[in-house]
């Protein structure tokens, strides 16, 4: 006769037991997924409150401002190290006929010489067909010139400037078709604006200023891009 192995006898208790034993792995990982997310919430808090010595500071619309050493602050992004950080690199640098001020296109040079004293800016070049799917690799480069701050005449002339390539090569400027050269002598009080032509190939530059035709006073950094 074959033995037939009974269960023990099924009770309210016991159902509701085994249902619980059931439950408790989801329970568990549902309480590991909430602590989790607890430490998380904590590390963000931390991050975000307060500013401690980042150098940093809050400024409206959530983003952040850094410190500079003048106690004025600006608009750098909040991660970069403070040592690098100096408002006034884009000042103008001053020039003299013993030691030239090599500055970046756009940005003023402050020229000091025995007979005067006068600031000038260069900027560009601009190229003609940026963005053109077959690139030369030579263009038309205009530069546009600004002089204003005479403390005395200052002598004007289109053939004072010129520029050397990456390669060495020197290019003389010329006038754009249709304009007028310039005013021969800046006086105290006036501020001019001319532009310079000249054919150069892409790559890097220097427009340079030599006011009395042999020592360079001026030089400025640029480069030609046409893609």
């Amino acid at each position: 006769m074959a033995s037939v192995r009974r269960g023990r006898p099924r009770t309210r208790r016991t159902d509701e037991a085994d249902r619980s034993r059931a439950r408790w792995p989801g329970v568990g990982r549902a309480s590991v997924v909430v602590l989790t997310a607890l430490v998380l919430a904590g590390c963000g808090a931390g991050s975000s409150s307060g500013t401690g010595d980042t150098g940093t500071a809050a400024v409206a619309g959530g983003s952040s401002a850094t410190a500079v050493p003048d106690g004025g602050t600006s608009g750098y992004p909040a991660f970069l190290p403070k040592k690098t950080l100096h408002p006034d690199v884009d000042a103008a640098l001053v020039g003299t006929e013993s030691r030239p001020a090599l500055q970046v296109e756009g940005l003023p040079v402050d020229v000091r010489t025995n007979a005067f004293d006068v600031d000038i800016t260069v900027s560009g070049p601009v190229v003609p067909g940026e963005g053109l799917p077959q690139q030369n690799e030579a263009t038309t480069c205009t530069w546009t010139v600004t002089m204003g701050g005479a403390t005395a005449d200052v002598p004007v002339s289109v053939a004072d400037f010129h520029s050397v390539d990456h390669l060495g090569s020197v290019f003389l400027m010329g006038l754009v078709p249709g304009e007028s050269p310039p005013q021969p002598v800046l006086h105290p009080g006036q501020t001019i604006t001319f532009r310079l032509r000249a054919y150069e190939l892409v790559g890097e530059g220097q427009m340079q200023w030599a006011p009395d035709h042999r020592h360079v006073v001026a030089i400025f950094d640029y480069t030609v891009e046409n893609d």
